[in-house]
């Protein structure tokens, strides 16, 4: 592999996957609508940002030229609503992955690796989920035409997150937290071991059509990681957990804002636990949440991934 092509490259997953390409001295395209959002990849060697809109087909046929590999980390939280799902979730989860299959068939791109969504089904409760599941069956119908690889991670979580470090921010100026879904469950994932994996799976010929569950190595409630995120960043506060019923009501008043935490549709993500028995693939020994997420949600970022080092190993994480 040489030249790779990293969609949604700039992105809180994206750049650890493109830091750890240019670690092993691939060349990486990515791609983005304004160069200054990724100013942080520009700096990095064998690093090209090119500004282009993805969803535009002439666009990646440019991008995709001559590239041994194409990765796909676009995906959107919110939308407004449909059936079987919503305009934004069918853009970027269902006919951008179309758009990526075909263009990838037609440079002549031998390898295709995708980001789905733990649980991701056409059934699913939630229109994220069945976006996502659509986007799949584009990824697995260009069977034997690309060695494709698709991954589904559960939540992820890292130092420049935006699930417990916004946790930890609404509890630095709230006196009390109304939690819709207490109880939902997941199986958080540290985002470098999904950057490993995605970066590992490029030249093995055993992940080739395949699919991963990618989590890590406990289960929590929602309840337990927003308390957790709490005591961790210094400022817990209780939390009141809201039934089905107001966890809707929530979510519907949430909508109105400016800036949307919480959607209906998340609710009905919720209701599926983003769970899974597999392991990490390739022999990666996933990091608990216990061994980086304290450093960094107490503002000390660079000592995260430190923490991180000091488990694998075998050493107990620093108290902080």
């Amino acid at each position: 592999m040489s030249r790779i092509c990293v969609l949604g490259g700039s992105g809180f997953v994206g750049r650890h996957i493109v830091e750890h390409l240019v670690e092993q001295s691939h060349f990486v395209v990515v791609p983005t609508r304004r160069r200054e959002r990724a100013k942080h990849l520009i700096t990095l060697p064998t690093v090209d940002v090119v500004e282009a809109d993805v969803h535009d087909p002439a666009a990646l046929a440019r991008l995709f030229r001559a590239c041994d590999a194409a990765i796909n980390l676009v995906g959107v939280l919110h939308s407004r609503p449909g059936e079987p799902y919503g305009p934004e979730f069918a853009r970027a989860h269902a006919e951008l992955p179309q758009q990526i299959v075909a263009a990838c068939i037609a440079a002549g791109v031998p390898r295709l690796l995708h980001m789905s969504a733990l649980r991701a089904a056409p059934d699913a409760p939630s229109e994220y989920l069945r976006s996502k599941a659509e986007g799949e069956a584009a990824v697995i119908a260009s069977r034997g035409r690309i060695a494709a690889t698709i991954f589904r991670p559960s939540v992820v979580f890292g130092p420049e997150d935006r699930f417990l470090n916004t946790f930890a921010a609404l509890q630095r100026y709230m006196p009390i937290l109304f939690l819709a879904c207490p109880d939902a469950k997941f199986q958080p994932v540290y985002v470098e071991d999904v950057a490993r994996a995605f970066v590992a799976s490029l030249a093995r010929d055993e992940s080739f059509d395949k699919a991963f569950d990618v989590v890590g190595p406990n289960v929590y409630t929602l309840r337990e990681l927003v308390e957790y995120a709490g005591r961790m960043s210094g400022h817990p506060r209780p939390v009141v957990g809201l039934g089905p019923r107001m966890s809707r009501w929530q979510a519907r008043a949430m909508e109105l804002l400016p800036v949307k935490l919480m959607s209906r549709d998340n609710v009905r993500t919720m209701q599926v636990a983003s769970v899974s028995d597999a392991r990490l693939p390739f022999g990666i020994e996933p990091t608990p949440l216990e061994a980086v997420a304290p450093v960094y949600l107490k503002g000390a970022y660079s000592r995260s991934r430190f923490s991180a080092f000091r488990y694998r190993a075998g050493r107990k994480p620093r108290e902080v």
